[in-house]
């Protein structure tokens, strides 16, 4: 009696403490629940095809960068031999990602050519300049101020004739950034490659200058990268020429060296970037130079937006659906097998309980196909309770007592549950490992029911009965039996 006790008592914990990770560690919703943005991303080779290793480098640095980017329950699975698909739930702007995403981060370390000062200059005003054009471009636009746009061309105009340079694009936004790209490249020109890489990078941070509310970006490198860094500052500390920090093939920051380091160098392995940046685009910076850099370009190639409208649509959806679907099996069993139906009922809502708490858990992200695994998981719980149910009846019809009965029908049954339950998880297993995403998800939600069935039919169900049967009142065989069926 005791054994029983305890194993009710085992029970009530587990559905509390089912209810306390839950209100606790809220489920995560994957895309066609949340809503948010998903991205086909293209890899670029200019010769032969994309190997499996170079598939999976890309694979990874995209992961990664995803990662720093803080979106949760984000998604990357891969597409035939050159393309990667990405989920970034709750995420409603793609353009966002796509920025992060879509850069190569290659990161170099460059020392200005001697005798190009007066060049360098010239090119970084210039640069100053396009970028205070672009900014003005998108206040015209947002104005829809045609007299700021004729203004903005005239002086595009002037810039095209200082470059000796002539845009090949049609419209005036393609025009400052073909004229921009033209001359970070030749500001790029002016100073010579070192040893010094993105691959001797290994963290970056950023933070706010304390002069102004710009932001700057930190680096830390290896130990060999801290030497190299500290011979090349070494080597121009105290003269004109600057130290370029390059980001595929864009200066974003040329800086001077005091001649306080003509001795040493910059030593103790860390550099700072100070390029104006805003908090946004440190951010941004931050994550690509985190996540190294791409051995192969990339190119998003489709964008779709899912709502979060749509989402909340779809999650009443399989609410109403699952919430319909356990009243109606609920109300099957309480009639089919009353008091046996009611304990299964009971034995569902704890079931429920089990497996939602192990999602919000491992963290399961739920999706449609996942809820359908969770509701096909449920309909094996209630086999199984039917399974145990007929067998109870067979010892009765014998003529067995209730609780000989009860405890032969589970012992009968158990056989049967046990192979029924391996043949699916064996499926669930094949599922997984060869599906793709929504099919993992499928296999996987079905998988943790499975798995949880075990315990809730075996145990719940007869620990449940058990404790009804101490009752007197609830020990009558007409309460266990069809009417029609019974007798004496």
């Amino acid at each position: 009696m005791k054994r029983r006790q305890g194993w009710l008592f085992f029970i009530i914990f587990l559905l509390t403490l089912s209810v306390y990770l839950l209100i606790n560690y809220p489920l995560q919703l994957g895309l066609d629940l949340q809503g948010g943005s998903q991205l086909t991303l293209q890899i670029i080779k200019e010769e032969g095809k994309v190997t499996r290793d170079e598939l999976e480098a890309v694979n990874s640095v995209i992961d990664k960068r995803v990662n720093n980017l803080g979106v949760s329950e984000s998604n990357l699975q891969t597409l035939g031999g050159d393309q990667l698909i990405l989920e970034l739930p709750g995420e409603q702007n793609p353009l966002v990602a796509s920025r992060v995403l879509g850069k190569t981060a290659l990161l170099e370390f460059r020392t200005q050519k001697e005798g190009t000062s007066t060049d360098l200059k010239t090119l970084q005003l210039q640069r100053l300049t396009i970028k205070e054009l672009i900014e003005q471009y998108s206040f015209a636009e947002k104005s829809q101020n045609d007299n700021n746009l004729k203004v903005i061309q005239e002086d595009l105009n002037d810039i095209e004739q200082e470059l000796n340079y002539s845009s090949t694009s049609k419209d005036l936004y393609g025009k400052l950034i073909e004229i921009k790209k033209y001359v970070d490249n030749e500001i790029t020109n002016l100073f010579i490659k070192t040893d010094l890489s993105g691959k001797d990078l290994i963290n970056a941070g950023r933070r706010q200058e304390q002069t102004n509310s710009n932001w700057e970006v930190l680096l830390t490198f290896s130990n060999s990268g801290g030497e190299k860094f500290a011979e090349i500052t070494k080597s121009i500390a105290g003269t004109n020429q600057l130290l370029a920090i390059i980001l595929d093939g864009e200066s974003i920051s040329e800086a001077s060296v005091g001649n306080q380091f003509a001795s040493t160098g910059i030593t103790g392995g860390s550099a700072t970037i100070s390029g104006n940046f805003s908090a946004e685009n440190a951010r941004e910076l931050e994550v690509q130079l985190k996540g190294g850099s791409l051995p192969l370009p990339i190119e998003i190639v489709e964008t779709n937006t899912i709502g979060a409208l749509l989402g909340s649509k779809n999650i009443l959806k399989s609410l109403y659906a699952a919430i319909s679907g356990l009243i109606f099996v609920g109300i099957f069993m309480i009639f089919n097998y009353r008091i046996l139906g009611f304990v299964s009922v009971l034995s569902l809502v704890i079931y429920g309980f089990f497996n939602l708490a192990i999602y919000s858990l491992i963290p399961v992200t739920l999706t449609l196909p996942g809820i359908s695994g969770l509701i096909l998981s449920i309909g094996m719980a209630v086999d199984a309770n039917i399974l145990i149910f007929e067998r109870i009846r067979e010892e009765l019809y014998d003529g067995n007592t209730l609780t000989r009965s009860i405890d032969s029908g589970f012992q009968r049954a158990n056989s049967s549950i046990v192979d029924g339950h391996i043949t699916t998880l064996l499926s669930c297993f094949v599922l997984f490992l060869l599906g793709t995403n929504f099919v993992k998800g499928f296999a996987a939600t079905l998988g943790i029911g499975v798995l949880i069935s075990f315990f809730t039919s075996l145990n719940c169900s007869k620990n449940i009965l058990r404790f009804f049967t101490t009752y007197q009142s609830l020990r009558q065989k007409n309460l266990y039996l069809p009417r029609n069926n019974f007798s004496n």
